[in-house]
């Protein structure tokens, strides 16, 4: 089993409740498809600028964490025609962020949850 953190943005908290999420999770669909079994492990919210979200990791990481996911909106966008990540979602930094907490944690950094846009593949900073 595959104990799971996900990292959201306080972009999109008051508008998404992570259901979508929680249930790719859940299935092990979409951005966890490639784990066997998965559980949720811990969900934090970044603030920006993302100063405070390493030590959050770290949290995680000591909570049991084997992998953080960003979630698909900080990186992609709802269109009529679906996600899409050619134009950036809430977060303009996330990349940066997962760098961070990649090299602070040691842990798997996957950029993806549900609503991966179409041909999207998670990317996996490990």
């Amino acid at each position: 089993m595959t104990n799971i953190a996900i990292i959201r943005c306080e972009k999109n908290e008051n508008q998404c409740p992570l259901t979508g999420c929680f249930t790719a999770l859940a299935k092990t669909k979409q951005g966890f498809d490639k784990y066997d079994d998965c559980t949720l492990t811990g969900v934090f919210t970044c603030r920006c600028p993302g100063d405070k979200v390493a030590e959050l990791a770290k949290i995680l990481k000591s909570k049991g964490a084997h992998a953080i996911h960003f979630v698909t909106c900080s990186f992609a966008k709802k269109t009529d025609n679906g996600w899409d990540d050619s134009k950036g979602g809430f977060c303009d930094n996330f990349g940066k962020i997962a760098e961070q907490i990649h090299k602070e944690t040691g842990l798997p950094c996957v950029l993806g949850t549900a609503h991966l846009p179409k041909g999207y593949t998670p990317k996996i900073l490990d």
